[in-house]
């Protein structure tokens, strides 16, 4: 038999399609309406801060994600795909029509429910329609497709809340949910029924949500507000809630989070890469913006387009990564891609002054997006290939919240550092930066040595591509 071609993308499908335009809007909602908060504030909180708005969704989705993954193992995935694209785009019809800020928060919780089906049935859904080396390319088109809709989403948002006001940010997700749930009807198919479907961890489930969601809460806290006896009653909430989690996963036959799954080493490293990827590259981002803004007096247009060589390099990388997967030992791929990440930004933290011309920045930029393309894709489909194919759903839950509290936690660690060091100058801004950079390279580093020890050729077993069909 003549050997078949390797492809370089992933054979186009309407669920690949789906997965990446549904994800798309969960991802650009993350971040869009945080450019209409003025107009918000202005509107419905008489000028007082808004970020509840933010917060909401954030804390919803956080809680929820592996819950509804786990959900999806055992109810399938269409009619919790299905039900999850109908809740968000409705939720965003109220959110649309809100005549106060209570309302638009309660729209927002119920969104963040509905984004959570969508977002973890991704991977669920690629790792269904495709096999072997294919499923690497689609898991890596989606990766990138979904990072360079987070990239884009600032401007989007400027343009229709400037333009419309600022419930266009909300209304823009209706026309383009009801076609994701239009085509979600025609091409994802009828699974059956799982192995432990009607058998569903409700105790364990409520109280992961309980601890998530204080967790979600307690990172978003404003880092120069003084520690409150409040915070630290949800930080007591969060801890009991989730030690109690984790004690139920023991004891019930069908747990929402089976803990065994971290027993394997390379999906342990794999989990761990992801959290550390999430803390570097969200804190870094946020921080290197503030240094393009207000260490080089750029404008939010000019910093804007000075991010793109990370997406693009992202975009590009993580296909090529996606195929290197399927020839080289996965540990070594994915430190690579943290190597390089972590060299660009080292080479950022080194290069940045108040006067740094833009065009020197852009090689390190370059760097950076590339390495998070190399280690961002394989890493989850390392997490796939490891797993049973009927806990992929719990899966791409666990690799959701980790990324969610990954986020979090990045936010709030280089905040701190970042005030420790910074101020409120040209120069304090910078210093503050640098900072920042340099923890955030020196955590790439430790994303390096954990995958290259836990994820070895010999726990990750070659994908077959036997199974993978002629095109």
């Amino acid at each position: 038999m003549p050997a078949q071609k390797s492809r370089r993308l992933p054979p186009l499908s309407g669920v690949l399609v789906l997965v990446m335009a549904s994800t798309g809007l969960v991802v650009v909602d993350l971040t869009i309406v945080a450019i209409g908060l003025p107009l918000i504030s202005a509107e419905l909180a008489d000028g007082a801060s808004a970020e509840s708005v933010v917060v909401t969704y954030m804390v919803a989705m956080g809680a929820l994600t592996q819950v509804v993954g786990s959900l999806s193992d055992r109810w399938g995935r269409r009619p919790l795909f299905l039900a999850g694209i109908a809740v968000f785009t409705v939720a965003s019809l109220a959110a649309t029509a809100a005549p106060d800020l209570l309302w638009l928060n309660v729209a927002r919780v119920v969104q963040g429910a509905g984004a959570a089906a969508i977002m973890v049935n991704g991977i669920p859904l690629l790792s269904d329609r495709y096999s072997g080396e294919e499923r690497n390319l689609a898991i890596g088109a989606w990766g990138s497709f979904a990072t360079a809709a987070g990239l884009l989403a600032p401007t989007l948002g400027g343009v229709l809340a400037d333009t419309f006001g600022w419930r266009a940010v909300f209304a823009i997700n209706l026309p383009l949910g009801a076609a994701a749930w239009v085509l979600a009807a025609r091409v994802l198919p009828r699974s059956p029924a799982a192995p432990e479907a009607g058998r569903s961890d409700w105790l364990g489930s409520l109280l992961l949500m309980v601890g998530l969601g204080t967790a979600t809460l307690l990172m978003l806290r404003t880092g120069d507000a003084p520690w409150s006896g409040r915070d630290t009653m949800t930080l007591l909430i969060a801890c009991l809630a989730l030690a109690a989690f984790l004690a139920v996963q023991l004891r019930v036959p069908a747990p929402t989070l089976h803990l065994r799954m971290f027993g394997r080493p390379a999906f342990s490293g794999a989990m761990l890469a992801i959290f550390l990827s999430r803390v570097l590259t969200i804190g870094g981002s946020v921080y290197l913006v503030l240094y393009f803004s207000d260490g080089l007096d750029l404008s939010p247009t000019a910093a804007g387009l000075l991010m793109t060589p990370i997406f693009l390099a992202q975009i590009a990388m993580g296909m090529v990564a996606s195929k290197l997967l399927s020839h080289w030992a996965p540990g070594l791929v994915i430190g690579s891609g943290y190597a390089l990440k972590g060299a660009g930004l080292a080479a950022l933290a080194l290069l940045i002054t108040p006067h740094t011309p833009w065009w020197a920045l852009l090689l390190p930029l370059l760097a950076w997006g590339a390495g998070g393309g190399v280690a961002g894709a394989p890493v989850m489909a390392v997490a796939v290939r490891v797993t049973a194919p009927e806990r992929v759903g719990m899966v791409a839950g666990t690799v959701s919240t980790l990324a969610s509290l990954g986020a979090g936690v990045g936010t709030a660690a280089l905040g701190a550092i970042f005030t420790l060091h910074g101020g409120h100058d040209s120069q304090a801004v910078t210093d503050g930066a640098q900072a920042v950079l340099g923890a955030s390279a020196a955590l790439a580093v430790v994303a390096v040595l954990t995958t290259v020890t836990l994820i070895d050729p010999r726990r990750v077993p070659r994908p077959d591509r036997s199974q993978v069909p002629a095109s």
